[in-house]
């Protein structure tokens, strides 16, 4: 009826009566009986502007356009205006107002608000919709649900910029509840989405904490190893003390066959009477010295503290040179084949290496390997029964005495997470690990039979925290 009065009034085209029937086929759910299902152009007057692009000013009338409508809120941080003159030459396509709901048909497509300026004119891409007698919220609302915007996609034009043109739109289907029962379904939306909004966040912090809960977990877990709480100790496991002084005597052994050069700067950590640590040096001519500042937690009485070159001998591989051709074809890994705790044979270089290099460099299986620069610190045991090399970008680091090289590699890890290895690392904008880092840190050492206990039990639980991530 307010329809026919504004054709009457010349206000509507007589066409704007005419209504598409409502096929059954067409209907996507069941409502409520006291419901209708109406095209949108029964309930709304569409003004579309698509005149020649108006000269956008620093003030005057705003001019809103597709930028400044979001999904169900209106963005004035992009302001443009047009002149009092441009705005008065659009009357005659329709005057948008407070109220309206103001429509994206492209770029993007389907964001839909509700007009909140008194005087302001509709911008291309947009199309504003004038109801006869309905709640434009709950439209809003309506339109910017799954069941409306699928309906968007399969009436849109174009590939790389999707969009709809305003036939298609007067066409999509809308359910129409009693005028008042609109009312209460607004009121209670408005009640719900602060509550909503609250859950978001919520799942946004659990998102976040599930996200990074297992790389925390991680660490906690590597920090319970190493710090001898993650097993529990057994009286009858050979103390540290009595490792050690059995690698000592490899050593020395080592070195009267010629396999292994006489260390330098040999020392032992040991702790006083009054709870102090000190290091004593091979070198008779230093003096002990205090270093609690250095020993960054308590171990078990069972545990030795000690520095690198006390336990495994630390080279860098083979630096290349394209030039030299001298020797047989070899494989080698280099920073790209080594990740925490893996190493990638996908994309293994060769080069050449001689008779000489081939002994300095091939790789024994237990060698544990670490970054030198890049990721520095990245480290992964070589596991492996097979042929391969390794190039000076890269630390390889034997152990003695049997000792378990994957303990030492999630102490290196934790020591990455912590941030002792760059504190260590030496260079201004390309960080590198160097040797000399390596041998002034201090590795706890544990009984032998206990090393091997508390790898088993690091890689049953970090089994389990990788089921977390999946």
């Amino acid at each position: 009826e307010e329809k026919k009065r504004l054709v009457k009034e010349g206000k509507l085209k007589k066409k704007d009566l005419e209504e598409k029937p409502i096929s059954e086929d067409e209907i996507p759910f069941e409502i409520p009986e006291s419901w209708e299902w109406v095209r949108l152009s029964q309930l709304f007057n569409f003004i579309d502007y698509r005149g020649s692009t108006p000269t956008k000013l620093d003030s005057g009338i705003p001019l809103v356009t597709a930028k400044n409508v979001k999904r169900g809120y209106n963005d004035y941080s992009i302001k443009d205006y047009i002149s009092a003159e441009e705005y008065e030459s659009r009357k005659s396509r329709g005057i948008s107002k407070r109220g309206d709901l103001l429509f994206t048909t492209e770029a993007p497509l389907g964001n839909v608000s509700v007009a909140d300026l008194d005087v302001f004119s509709a911008g291309q891409r947009l199309i504003t919709l004038q109801s006869y007698s309905c709640n434009n919220t709950l439209i809003m609302f309506f339109m910017l649900s799954d069941s409306f915007q699928k309906s968007l996609i399969e009436k849109k034009t174009g590939t790389t910029v999707a969009g709809i043109k305003a036939s298609k739109l007067k066409d999509i289907l809308i359910p129409l509840p009693p005028l008042a029962e609109q009312h209460r379904i607004v009121a209670k939306i408005e009640e719900l989405m602060p509550k909503v909004e609250e859950y978001g966040k919520a799942q946004e912090a659990l998102d976040k904490l599930n996200a990074e809960l297992p790389e925390k977990l991680k660490k906690s877990i590597l920090q319970e190893a190493i710090e001898g709480r993650l097993v529990p100790q057994d009286p009858n496991d050979e103390p540290a003390s009595v490792l050690l002084q059995r690698i000592r005597e490899e050593k020395k052994r080592l070195v009267k066959e010629g396999k292994l050069k006489k260390g330098k700067n040999g020392s032992i950590i040991y702790r006083t009477d009054d709870g102090q640590w000190m290091e004593h040096f091979d070198d008779k001519k230093r003096q002990d010295v205090c270093i609690d500042d250095e020993i960054p937690f308590d171990i078990p009485d069972s545990w030795e503290w000690v520095r690198l070159h006390s336990i495994a001998t630390n080279s860098l591989g083979k630096t290349l040179n394209g030039g030299k051709t001298i020797g047989l074809e070899k494989p080698y890994l280099c920073t790209i084949n080594v990740y925490w705790n893996k190493i990638d044979l996908s994309k293994v270089k060769s080069t050449s290496f001689s008779e000489m290099d081939c002994d300095k460099y091939q790789l024994c299986k237990g060698d544990l390997l670490i970054c030198e620069g890049g990721d520095f610190g990245r480290s992964a045991v070589w596991d492996f029964d097979k042929e391969m090399y390794y190039q000076n970008a890269l630390h390889r680091v034997t152990f003695f005495g049997g000792l378990n090289p994957y303990l030492y590699m999630y102490y290196i890890e934790l020591c990455k997470a912590a941030m002792i290895l760059d504190e260590l690392a030496k260079g201004m904008t390309i960080k590198h690990l160097t040797q000399d880092a390596l041998y002034s840190m201090v590795f706890p050492l544990p009984p032998l039979a206990e090393q091997h206990r508390i790898v088993e039990k690091i890689e049953q639980v970090l089994g389990e925290i990788d089921k977390l991530k999946a």
